[in-house]
């Protein structure tokens, strides 16, 4: 069965595929439905931001769709296109998601710390590990045996990035819901478009870890019948 180690990167393949596509439907259908209060996505992060004594961040509007993001290092809180102006039920969503993540930061939640503290690791790991793993199983000797565990383990802190993500985003989302319920911007009947937003946002981040985690076991096994062979 010399396929058989392809089946777990299938399965990834196709979750990750279907987070994405969920991700796309919820917020399509979200994102036509008009919130109640009118509350943009700018306004709902302005005035989440404002309530919780963080004034002093920056809200400003960033081309594409889906690119929000909130930057600790700047202050600034970047509302894509599809969330800045919209006055959505979806958009309203995303922007309380953001605002969560810079209460997060303001309140020092630890795994939001070790997450900023893996970014650049991660970021090398993810881009250099698998390729210094790779050179490493078509050489022979020393240099490659050293090429494999360093390349394993740098991709090893993309494995622990992806997996610290999954709370740091779920909290992000708890924090999200809980101050659109507490503060009214989202009536009742209105809460359940965006718990599936950001419920589908989140399984793009569970299949990323998956993926992830597949991927190291997969060089980690490689790794060890090379060493028995």
């Amino acid at each position: 069965m010399p396929y058989i180690g392809l089946i777990p990167f299938i399965v990834s393949i196709v979750i990750s595929l279907g987070a994405q596509l969920w991700v796309s439907l919820s917020f399509w259908r979200y994102n036509r439905l008009p919130s109640s209060t009118g509350q943009t996505g700018f306004s709902t992060a302005r005035r989440l931001l404002d309530s919780n004594g963080l004034s002093g961040i920056v809200v400003e509007q960033v081309k594409g769709r889906l690119s929000d993001h909130f930057s600790p290092r700047e202050g600034i809180m970047r509302l894509s296109e599809s969330t800045y102006g919209s006055s959505s039920v979806a958009a309203v969503g995303v922007a309380a998601h953001e605002t969560g993540h810079a209460i997060q930061h303001r309140d020092g939640y630890l795994a939001n710390r070790i997450r900023s503290a893996l970014l650049v690791p991660a970021n090398i790991g993810s881009m250099a590990g698998p390729y210094l793993a790779g050179l490493g199983f078509v050489l022979d000797g020393f240099l490659s045996d050293l090429l494999i565990q360093v390349g394993i383990g740098l991709f090893a802190a993309a494995v622990l990035f992806y997996l610290i993500t999954l709370p740091v985003e779920l909290n992000a989302s708890r924090r999200a819901l809980i101050l659109l319920e507490e503060t009214g911007i989202l009536a009742s009947h209105e809460m359940k478009g965006a718990r599936s937003v950001l419920r589908a946002a989140a399984l793009t981040y569970v299949a990323s870890a998956l993926t992830s985690v597949l991927y190291f076991f997969r060089l980690s096994s490689m790794a060890g019948t090379r060493r028995r062979g």
